[in-house]
Order: C-alpha cells, then sequence, then structure tokens
C-alpha cells in the first residue's frame, strides 16, 4: 500500500499586483495549514491556525496572526 504525501493542497490564492502579475500564492493544507510562496514557489513562510502564528521559512515566529500575505508583498 502506498504512503500519502504530507502535504496534500486543498486550495490556492494567487497573489497578483495591479498590474495582474503574480506575485505569489498561499496554499491550504489539510489540517488549515497555509504556506505562502513566491513567484518562483520559493517557500516565505507558514500560518498554522491551531496556534495562530506565523513563521517564516527558518521556523521563526513573525506574528501571532495571519500575515503570510504581507510576507508575499514584502517579497516584491
Amino acid at each position: 500500500m502506498g504512503k500519502f504525501p504530507v502535504c496534500i493542497e486543498l486550495s490556492r490564492q494567487v497573489i497578483q499586483d495591479r498590474n495582474d502579475q503574480i506575485l505569489g500564492c498561499i496554499e491550504t493544507l489539510a489540517g488549515g495549514r497555509q504556506k505562502a510562496t513566491d513567484r518562483s514557489s520559493n517557500l516565505l513562510g507558514w500560518f498554522d491556525p491551531q496556534s495562530n502564528v506565523t513563521t517564516d521559512a527558518s521556523s521563526r515566529v513573525l506574528a501571532k496572526a495571519n500575515v503570510l500575505s504581507g510576507l508575499i508583498l514584502d517579497r516584491r
């Protein structure tokens, strides 16, 4: 019997600028956890709804709220 992948994407929100250029994506995974990536699919950070904490790609706590869109906007 095969193994399931660790991260199963349930939805993807594409973040674009006013000129419709893609800046990045926020993906909602199983369990509600979200990850932010830039336009090149580089990991920017995670949001865990259980703890209400956003961390960066190095697992440093950034905020006690969901600020993933801010990570994407800061990257542009």
